[in-house]
């Protein structure tokens, strides 16, 4: 039996991935016979927002202090719990810049993977970068790429991502889908939906201007944005000075979004910038079909424009707007899109996503037996 070990910092919030660690994880522990563990960083408790496989071993380390105490502490932690757990495969799943360098604090036992869920452009907070966040970005980068060439194998999400990264051993495997239901969208409810958090990443702050001109023209039609709420966003403002707000809705996350793609009949995605965009295939899978801006990276990979979707030029918000409004008034259209993004989105399935990874560990695994 493999012992596989993920390497993360929490599982209980509602971040994209969260979700994906809960499908792919399971799915190896129920169906492909892994003995999967989890090794958390400063969690309490094990309370998951999303439903883990109840196979699955958690395990966490407690880590404070100044940054030497901290790193001291972390790296007794990772030692000491790779060595009790003895796995025989590792998955680092943590953006940060401490697990580029796992590798290094544990002499690297056994075949390493390290898992890449979000783009460079994360670095971009807030637009343009000053000269000192730029140095920052690049030494911080230089460290990355220092630390992850001693991982066995970089998977990135897209196509897109490839890229970003100049290391040997790149592959792409994109993310499952959370569900595949049997009941799709009817396509009935005059309702836009988004989901994500607040955040300048997620550009809603556009999509409201975008929507402002739909409203214009469709003013019985609404927007639905479930997402954490951030009150530096200033949202509801926004959309108060646009004369917007009897038509723009904003929920906190729910355990129940498949109900909310369902109920909607057109899904936007106004991200200036994403890891892979899963909620894209989350609302194909409803046959919901997408608005998403073409940015880097995602999209492309996953909707064919004018066919399963639209893409549109990132940063176009006059063309995201005409692209939501097109979708409203061509009602045939919106529904053919919708049952092609359902067909399309299959290739995402759980089991042909956690087929691709069982052939990876097992590929390691063979080869460091050799």
């Amino acid at each position: 039996m493999i012992k596989l070990l993920y390497i993360t910092n929490n599982i209980n919030g509602p971040g994209g991935l969260e979700r994906v660690l809960s499908i792919k994880a399971s799915y190896l522990a129920e169906h492909f016979d892994y003995e999967v563990h989890i090794l958390t960083l400063n969690q309490k408790e094990v309370n998951p927002f999303y439903e883990f496989n109840s196979k699955i071993q958690y395990h966490n380390i407690y880590v404070s202090g100044n940054p030497i105490n901290y790193l001291r502490k972390y790296t007794k932690g990772l030692n000491t719990m790779v060595k009790k757990i003895n796995p025989t495969v590792i998955s680092v799943c943590d953006d940060g810049l401490k697990g580029f360098f796992v590798p290094l604090i544990i002499k690297k036992p056994c075949p390493m993977i390290y898992e890449r869920h979000v783009s460079k452009n994360i670095e971009n907070q807030r637009g343009k970068q000053s000269w000192l966040n730029k140095l920052s970005s690049n030494i911080k980068f230089g460290l990355m790429n220092l630390g992850g060439k001693h991982y066995d194998n970089f998977i990135v999400l897209t196509k897109g991502n490839l890229n970003e990264w100049k290391f040997k051993k790149l592959k792409v495997i994109p993310n499952p889908l959370s569900f595949y239901p049997e009941k799709q969208s009817l396509q009935t409810n005059k309702k836009v939906l988004a989901v994500g958090k607040q955040s300048f990443q997620k550009g809603y702050d556009r999509l409201l201007k975008s929507w402002k001109q739909v409203v214009k023209k469709h003013p019985n039609w609404t927007l639905d944005i479930y997402g954490k709420y951030s009150e530096n966003e200033g949202l509801e403002k926004l959309a108060d000075d646009l004369d917007i707000l009897d038509s723009v809705h904003f929920y906190p996350p729910v355990k129940n979004i498949g109900e909310k793609y369902q109920e909607a009949s057109i899904y936007t995605m106004s991200s200036r910038y994403e890891g892979f965009g899963m909620v894209l295939t989350e609302a194909m899978a409803y046959g919901v079909p997408c608005v998403s801006y073409d940015c880097p990276y995602g999209p492309s990979d996953i909707i064919s424009d004018g066919e399963d979707g639209i893409l549109v030029e990132n940063h176009d918000i006059d063309k995201f707007a005409e692209a939501v409004i097109y979708l409203i008034q061509n009602e045939k259209i919106r529904i053919e899109m919708g049952k092609k993004s359902r067909e399309a989105i299959k290739q995402y399935l759980p089991e042909k996503i956690a087929m691709q990874w069982d052939t990876l560990f097992k590929g390691l695994i063979n080869s460091s037996s050799l």
